[in-house]
């Protein structure tokens, strides 16, 4: 065992036991409340390494909860003897865990420079001292044989917002030249319009153009077409991907033509691990999966060089010849070790590591679309949001969470603070048709932060409805310099961040999604409210005399119902905002 000790840390522990092999932990930036440490093994000979950890702990003062990349409603204290630790890779999560204190602000943000390989992490109480112990674990599973592995540990404790922290840390990621970040086109930043809530995999091109032509005119930019296309079977299932030919629509570049016809751009799903069984290549690659025994269906193993051809000529060959201007590459994370995995550099395989083949088959892919179409749009979803895939991707999409506002809301956040430049998506909104306006205008209110994606049958919507969407977008896209650009600030984790505001040059934008007070402290030439709750009142402080606004308020229609002055003096006011309206306040 190696002790180090640090300014931040009362000392890190190295547990190292195994013959023939050293590490060391060498610090590289040490100022008085953020340190960085080069960690390095090195081995006599070529071996596979056991899981080597390291370790450090702080005492439990004024933490309220714990901050991890994906965990939901999860955000309070664990204690060391529950759940499992979390685990990362590259198309798992971010090597990353931050320690919130009760205003918001940071208490201890530590995380791992090895975005690729598989580690483990965790920080939880121990009820016997009251401290909290952290670990970051190396070689959590057997990859391949090692002589040198590198990594570095940074270690944050500055008292700033907590949000911040994580956005220091992103930029710590992108810094590396292994990690840097793919270009965003123009595309990726406009709202668009998915097939799959309401089509499923029951698509109809005729209905399809009358949807497209209907939300292009409501300021979408861009149709994704998800599962259905390349099959006529609608059993919701897997069993028929891997080829990737187009059964449903058999003349695809005249289908893509037919949508571009409406405006739109347009986007294919694909489910990239996945190989069913009905498929000409199950027969051809037969051996070379990862498994056999997936749930849904064979997984590619992406360590076979001919494997990832195989996937990389689906991508070109159909963005060559249908015209795309877009993907969804889907199921990323289901590339990793199965029980039945075979290990090893060798039966043909050119990598030992999934994971290092996995970066391999994306950087390959996105090299080869973008050499066609520079600005093509790539979008991947939680849980494959981390640092690593900023490289291929330029749109991060919320985990599925069909009809749940309050969880697209808090999945936006939650990736924004860790994304930098790339673009953070809505999950698709969807409600039931007899919905109120006004509860159906919530799934877009709590979006504001993400660039929406809408899948409702526009057709089928009643004409509230469509008022109520058309208004939206309509603000979205006329603020979504802002939205998407400006500096983001989430509040109250634990309390699934009730207030969300952004601020560039000089305009807010504050989303309120509980009945709470809500501080303003700027006197900005623009401060929009969004009322996102079904109280219709709003309650702000203003820490000074912000001085006098023209005013209008909006419903959730963009209905206006009230215009005038008024003057946001120091101290509270109550706004009477209808549910879910929004108001717009000028400086005078």
């Amino acid at each position: 065992m190696v002790q180090v000790q640090t300014k931040t840390i009362t000392n890190i522990s190295i547990d190292d036991e195994q013959a023939g092999l050293t590490s060391s932990l060498t610090p590289i930036l040490e100022q008085e409340e953020l340190s960085i440490f080069d960690f390095e093994v090195n081995c006599e000979s070529p071996l596979y390494p056991k899981p080597i950890t390291l370790r450090f702990q702080l005492p439990g003062t004024n933490v309220k909860g714990v901050w991890k990349p994906t965990t939901d409603f999860a955000k309070r204290i664990q204690a060391d003897w529950e759940l499992e630790h979390m685990e990362t890779r590259i198309s798992i999560d971010a090597p990353v865990i931050c320690l919130f204190g009760n205003s918001d602000e940071n208490i201890l943000t530590f995380s791992c420079s090895n975005a690729i390989n598989t580690l483990e992490m965790n920080a939880r109480l121990r009820e016997e001292d009251n401290q909290f112990y952290c670990h970051i674990t190396f070689f959590a599973e057997p990859e391949h044989e090692i002589t040198n592995f590198k990594a570095q540990l940074r270690i944050d404790s500055r008292k700033l917002h907590f949000s911040n922290c994580l956005k220091d840390t992103a930029s710590w990621w992108e810094n590396d030249v292994n990690l840097k970040p793919a270009k965003v086109p123009e595309i990726a930043k406009k709202a668009l319009y998915s097939t799959w809530y309401q089509f499923h995999q029951n698509l109809d091109l005729k209905l399809l153009k009358e949807e497209c032509s209907i939300a292009y005119g409501m300021g979408y930019e861009m149709v994704i077409v998800d599962d259905g296309w390349q099959t006529n079977d609608s059993n919701r299932g897997y069993d028929y991907t891997g080829d990737w030919q187009p059964e449903r629509y058999p003349d695809m570049a005249d289908f893509v033509s037919q949508l571009h016809t409406t405006g739109m751009k347009v986007a294919l799903w694909y489910s990239v691990p996945f190989c069913g069984k009905h498929s000409k290549a199950y027969q051809h690659f037969k051996g070379k999966f990862l498994t056999e025994n997936h749930r849904w269906a064979p997984v590619f193993d992406p360590r076979y060089p001919e494997v990832r051809e195989h996937l990389i000529g689906i991508y070109t060959k159909a963005l060559e010849e249908w015209k795309l201007d877009g993907f969804k590459l889907d199921f990323i994370d289901d590339f990793h070790l199965y029980e039945d995995t075979p290990l090893g550099k060798k039966d043909g395989r050119d990598y030992a590591s999934i994971n290092e083949a996995v970066d391999r088959l994306l950087t390959d892919v996105k090299e080869g679309l973008t050499k066609i179409k520079p600005d093509i749009f790539i979008e991947f979803r939680q849980k494959y949001t981390g640092p690593a895939m900023r490289k291929f991707g330029n749109v991060f999409r919320a985990f599925d969470c069909p009809g749940d506002a309050v969880m697209n809301r808090i999945r936006i956040a939650d990736i924004r603070m860790l994304s930098g430049n790339t673009v953070v998506h809505a999950d698709m909104i969807t409600w039931h048709t007899n919905e109120a306006v006004e509860v159906a205008a919530l799934q877009l209110i709590n979006i504001l932060f993400g660039v929406p994606q809408l899948s409702i049958f526009l057709t089928q919507a009643p004409p509230t409805h469509l008022e109520m969407v058309a208004f939206y977008t309509r603000y979205w896209n006329q603020n979504a310099d802002v939205l998407l650009q400006g500096d983001f600030l989430p509040s109250k984790p634990l309390a699934n961040y009730p207030t969300q505001r952004v601020s560039k040059n000089d305009t807010t934008i504050v989303g309120v999604y509980e009945e709470m007070v809500v501080t303003l402290n700027k006197a900005d030439t623009n401060i929009h409210l969004h009322n996102g709750q079904l109280v219709e009142r709003l309650v702000i402080r203003n820490s000074k005399d912000l001085g006098s606004y023209s005013c209008t308020i909006f419903d959730c229609r963009g209905q206006v119902v009230f215009e005038g002055q008024l003057d946001f003096s120091h101290g509270l006011l109550e706004l009477a905002i209808p549910s879910c309206g929004i108001l717009i306040a000028q400086k005078v």
